[in-house]
């Protein structure tokens, strides 16, 4: 198995992959809401999602990362979201949004069949 370091699952080679309960929440979040902001700091790529506060904001940043590098998400700081209220990313003057790509729908749709928590 090829492991991206950060993650501890599986992120390519046999197309297997384990999914941290993190990862799974947001993967949820994506099949009810299509598109969800994300921002970042003009001198650092680490990616930042204020929408949650059950988990640390560093823990957010790791999920996102490990999703795109599996290729389930997409960011794009090129397509903020329209009509949204941005008071909490005032300190982050890049903004965009994310969403499932058609193999992270395909995970979200296996994880519906599955019953996994």
């Amino acid at each position: 198995m090829s492991h991206c370091g950060k993650c501890g699952g599986c992120c390519g080679g046999c197309g297997a992959m384990e999914l941290t309960a993190g990862e799974i929440e947001m993967l949820r979040l994506l099949a009810q809401y299509p598109f969800l902001p994300v921002a970042r700091r003009a001198d650092d790529d680490t990616p930042v999602y204020l929408e949650q506060h059950e988990r640390p904001l560093e823990e957010y940043s790791l999920i996102l990362q490990c999703l795109e590098k599996r290729g389930l998400i997409s960011i794009d700081y090129d397509q903020p979201l329209k009509n949204f209220r941005t008071e909490a990313y005032a300190a982050y003057p890049i903004r965009g949004s994310f969403a499932l790509t058609a193999r992270g729908q395909q995970a979200v749709d296996f994880l519906e069949y599955q019953g996994a928590e």
